[in-house]
């Protein structure tokens, strides 16, 4: 059982593999806001008993691997991250760019799955995700 948690009555070991994407898909990821978003997502999932364990922002869509503990709904939690992050930024970035809608920063849902036993193959793809998409988009240019 390495790898687990504790809770005061539970041990536990529940990681999700979480994508979501900004409204319109927009690739506003980039920059300034790429830098900052990772350490805004530690502190919120923090706020929430909960632990980013790897993650990737690509320029128009957010990969992790999160720790959320199960007396937490995934719902929950992602819904508080993309929330609070959103009113952040609309604090933060809104006055300079006219592109954000107000505090409606993430588009609706989001995929979600659970890690289980993949978690060393659900590391690797969250890592090279970046390289996997600027492949596919060379052999996408001779069609």
């Amino acid at each position: 059982m390495d790898g687990s948690e504790s809770l005061s009555h539970s041990r536990w070991e529940c990681k999700y593999h979480v994508v979501f994407i900004p409204k319109y898909r927009r690739k506003t990821l980039y920059g300034e806001l790429r830098r900052h978003l990772g350490e805004v997502f530690r502190k919120l999932a923090a706020q929430k008993e909960s632990k980013v364990e790897a993650g990737h922002l690509m320029p128009d869509h957010v990969h992790m691997m999160i720790s959320i503990p199960p007396k937490y709904a995934v719902s929950q939690v992602i819904g508080f991250i993309k929330g609070k992050s959103a009113i952040h930024l609309a604090r933060v970035y809104g006055e300079r760019k006219r592109n954000f809608t107000g505090q409606h920063f993430w588009a609706r849902g989001y995929f979600v799955s659970t890690v289980g036993r993949d978690e060393a193959a659900i590391r690797e793809y969250i890592r090279n995700q970046e390289q996997e998409d600027k492949r596919l988009d060379q052999l996408n240019l001779w069609r």
